[in-house]
């Protein structure tokens, strides 16, 4: 298929990130996430098949199966479907930023579905911006965000549906093709030239990996501040993300990692 410079652009950055996550980020499995209903408006309470699911496994659809030539996009595994929910709104953070620095605007908080970008301050105070409780309306934490951060969240609270008592969110594991189960939520405080799209695509492999492995995966793709809520609502929190909060919810139990 013929595609613009911009999204060739993209396309090779999304893969690099998801070779760096060792594919735990990964925007070519958008034909598994389908499967699971989550690209309808409504989210029906509907399992797919076992079979379905395990022949998209076996496929191993991955970004780096997408070669692009000349202006064209081609792919080797016919199972490749790209999906940038996981990247889009990051890279649309980025993208505004650059466009209001370039109109000579110094300070502005921009909000795109959850994912927040600061420039600059707010009067003679930082941005101030909440973090959603995933389970209780309102805010579980917020922080002051300086010049340049972002703050991004995924959670397993908005996109899901529940069959048998047990809830099944957007954020699939391409490893084994089912929605991750034992985590709430994952935020990623990032800063930088591309803290935008960092804000959306590095909470998706910390998240992925669980209560067991998200320090590990926080590591290898450079993540220093990072948070996750697991399945209990129990917070697990790097050092340096947690003396940047300020908890609304002072009765949940923290766990403070180096």
């Amino acid at each position: 298929v013929a595609i613009s410079a911009e999204l060739a652009a993209i396309l090779q950055d999304a893969t690099q990130q998801s070779q760096q996550s060792q594919g735990l980020f990964n925007p070519a499995i958008g034909g598994l996430v389908q499967l699971w209903g989550f690209h309808a408006d409504e989210f029906k309470p509907v399992k797919p098949d076992e079979k379905q699911i395990a022949k998209w496994v076996a496929a191993d659809p991955q970004m780096s199966d997408i070669s692009i030539v000349r202006g064209r996009a081609e792919s080797k595994n016919k199972f490749v479907q790209v999906d940038l929910g996981g990247y889009a709104k990051g890279y649309a953070l980025d993208r505004a930023a650059e466009l209001l620095r370039k109109q000579g605007i110094r300070n502005a908080l921009i909000n795109i579905g959850g994912n927040i970008l600061a420039l600059g301050r707010h009067g003679d105070r930082p941005w101030r911006v909440g973090i959603q409780h995933p389970r209780k309306s309102g805010a579980l934490a917020t922080l002051d965000l300086n010049d340049g951060e972002a703050i991004g969240t995924s959670g397993d609270y908005q996109r899901y549906f529940i069959v048998d008592n047990v809830r099944y969110c957007h954020l699939i594991d391409p490893r084994n093709g089912y929605p991750v189960q034992g985590v709430q939520a994952v935020t990623v405080l990032t800063r930088g030239v591309h803290a935008g799209v960092l804000s959306d695509t590095d909470s998706k492999p910390l998240f992925i990996s669980g209560v067991q492995g998200w320090r590990a995966a926080a590591r290898r793709i450079g993540v220093s501040d990072a948070m996750l809520v697991d399945g209990q609502g129990k917070i697990h929190i790097t050092a340096g993300l947690e003396k940047r909060l300020e908890f609304t919810d002072k009765s949940m139990r923290m766990e403070v990692e180096p």
